[in-house]
């Protein structure tokens, strides 16, 4: 059985400023562009791969399950994504001239790999690290 990823969802809280994070300081390609009665799926994308993510603002349940999880969006509690490339450190200088909140500064870490971390508009956690050579 062959199996591969094709793609994945990040919580976002407001479309416009994860736009400006993921296509304009991360680099990432978007693929589509839905809005949905104030709801919205952006799909973007590393260019050249197959897997896509779709940053969505929609909460499927009760208002109590979209404010649930708007608390634990602002608290930094989700999870993002993690990237890898092979200049770190200037795409780190990009998001940090961009603005970004940074949770941690490129460094070797003692799992063996050099990685940094910061938050996306919504506060999740992404982490970027150094590709192999």
């Amino acid at each position: 059985m062959n199996m591969s990823l094709t793609t994945c969802f990040i919580q976002i809280s407001d479309p416009e400023t994860a736009l400006g994070f993921y296509r304009d300081a991360l680099g990432l390609e978007v693929r589509n562009d839905v809005d949905n009665g104030g709801f919205r799926w952006i799909t973007v994308g590393v260019p050249g791969q197959n897997v896509s993510i779709v940053l969505s603002n929609y909460v499927a349940g009760s208002p109590e399950d979209t404010d649930t999880v708007a608390a634990l969006l602002a608290k930094g509690a989700l999870n993002g994504a993690h990237f890898s490339t092979d200049r770190l450190d200037d795409l780190f200088k990009k998001l940090t001239d961009a603005g970004v909140e940074v949770v941690s500064e490129p460094a070797d870490q003692p799992w063996g790999v050099r990685d940094c971390a910061v938050r996306d508009p919504a506060g999740n956690l992404i982490r970027i690290d150094q590709m192999s050579a």
